[in-house]
């Protein structure tokens, strides 16, 4: 089993970049499954909309994943409820619409658990995400559950990050971190055979701050300077991870960056 997961796509540059290249990426690389975190896929840089996620479905995308601006475009919120391929943080306050948790089967008939889970610190207000964690395992079980669990953990500090991949270390088959849209050099499997990277980057413009227009970003960290964050439009990096994983234990066997085009070092 090979699986793609791609970082936070940034604004219709992103998209793009996604609905003309994924389809040429998963034959080439013979993927089998594919999870793009879709949070700031928007016009606007921030929240998604139901004809973004019917484009990705429709090009090879088979789960969405998101995090704290999965409600900035309303709209979501109605289409969240029929569409179990799109998720949000499972630990978001409830009542939420939406599940943070689904199994999908492929037309192997292997089933993939994928969990989306949001950080606690610096980032908005969710239930603990350690406590959401524990009372998950408690209930679900890799190898019979699912065959293979993926896990798109959106939140701010490394070293938050470093420990819920750690504490899934073994129950996992990937645990890998979105939201600060700068891909990180960690890419490895943990001692129990959970493949990690601390932060899979952006699918945007590298020529920016964290995929917003570079001079108003820039700006904005000035007290004397003010201006509206749009989203750079430069050639966008196709960036992510791909994991090789043993179908019998469920676990990472190999684990590599995937980098595509834009400002950032290619990888093979």
């Amino acid at each position: 089993m090979r699986i793609l997961f791609l970082g936070d796509v940034v604004g219709d540059s992103g998209c793009s970049k996604i609905i003309n290249n994924l389809s040429s990426e998963i034959k080439k690389k013979n993927i089998d499954f594919v999870i793009v975190n879709a949070e700031n896929a928007a016009t606007s840089g921030v929240g998604l909309t139901k004809e973004i996620c019917e484009k990705f479905f429709n090009c090879g995308v088979d789960v969405i994943t998101t995090g704290n601006h999965v409600w900035d475009q309303k709209e979501i919120m109605n289409f969240i409820e029929k569409e179990r391929r799109l998720l949000r943080p499972k630990n978001l306050i409830e009542p939420a619409p939406g599940k943070g948790f689904e199994i999908f089967t492929t037309k192997e008939n292997f089933k993939v658990g994928v969990l989306n889970l949001m950080g606690n610190v610096f980032m908005k207000k969710c239930e603990d995400v350690f406590d959401t964690s524990k009372k998950f395992l408690n209930n679900n079980k890799l190898k019979e559950d699912y065959d293979f669990l993926i896990i798109d953990f959106h939140g701010e500090i490394t070293s938050e990050k470093n420990a819920i991949g750690h504490f899934f270390d073994g129950k996992a088959t990937l645990v890998v971190g979105t939201h600060t849209h700068i891909p990180t050099n960690d890419t490895r499997i943990l001692n129990n055979g959970t493949g990690y990277q601390t932060d899979a980057g952006m699918c945007g413009d590298y020529n920016s701050v964290i995929g917003m227009n570079k001079e108003v970003a820039t700006s904005r960290f000035r007290q004397d300077v003010s201006g509206r964050l749009t989203v750079a439009t430069g050639e966008i990096t196709l960036c992510g991870i791909i994991v090789d994983v043993d179908d019998e234990t469920g676990l990472a066997i190999a684990i590599q960056p995937l980098r595509k085009g834009g400002r950032l070092a290619e990888t093979v």
